[in-house]
């Protein structure tokens, strides 16, 4: 059997999840006081180039474990009456996010469909991040 293509699984799911524009989801930020933005790329992407302003941080590879009420690593963020808005650097690890959190029984989720990237292109608010950020990066 051939590997199957990350991207045509990508274009698969986002067929069946929200996807959010910037301008959509600025207005959601603008209207929705019970939104949680949610930042799932790797640390040193968020300390590197920023991130949406109000987004919390949560690792792609602990998404799931922080987001389960029954979890010894749950965040109590993660609740059932709020809208969850996900974005990764260009929208497909964001993608299998949503459909993960949908999976586990969160009913109002999206994903920023251009992600962070086009989020920043589009000339949409970023935070800098670097200046408050435990992480730092080592020169080698």
């Amino acid at each position: 059997m051939a590997i199957q293509s990350i991207f045509g699984k990508v274009a698969q799911i986002k067929k069946h999840i929200e996807n959010l524009s910037d301008r959509q989801l600025s207005k959601e930020l603008d209207e929705n006081s019970n939104l949680l933005l949610v930042d799932i790329r790797e640390i040193q992407e968020r300390v590197d180039l920023g991130t949406i302003p109000g987004a919390v941080h949560a690792p792609r590879g602990m998404l799931e474990f922080w987001a389960d009420p029954q979890s010894p690593y749950y965040r109590d963020y993660f609740t059932e009456d709020k809208r969850i808005v996900l974005f990764c650097a260009g929208g497909g690890r964001s993608a299998f996010a949503t459909q993960s959190l949908m999976d586990m029984g969160y009913k109002n989720v999206a994903h920023l469909e251009p992600g962070f990237d086009g989020w920043a292109k589009a000339g949409q608010p970023v935070q800098d991040v670097s200046e408050t950020s435990r992480w730092v990066r080592r020169e080698t």
